[in-house]
């Protein structure tokens, strides 16, 4: 019986921990930056724009972080890669 007394009493407190890997109940949803009016053209010369989406190492940033659509990341990430070939970035 003292067992499941510790034990109720790990449960209550466990209920309210918050985890590392729990979900959050609040997510934000932000619209893509590059579907706006008036958003400026993904090109591979528009270097301005791609260094936006380069971490400090050279590697493309993902779309969860930078919140682009998944369509524009396709083609903004073939853009850095053409850029990075020519040697522009």
């Amino acid at each position: 019986m003292k067992r499941d007394k510790k034990r109720k009493g790990k449960k209550s407190n466990y209920k309210n921990r918050l985890s590392l890997f729990q979900r959050p109940d609040i997510r934000f949803n932000r619209s893509c930056p590059l579907s706006v009016k008036d958003a400026p053209s993904i090109d591979y010369k528009n270097i301005k724009l791609l260094r936006k989406y380069i971490s400090d190492t050279g590697k493309i940033l993902p779309s969860r972080i930078t919140s682009v659509c998944q369509n524009k990341q396709r083609k903004l990430s073939s853009a850095i890669k053409k850029a990075k070939i020519l040697g522009l970035v």
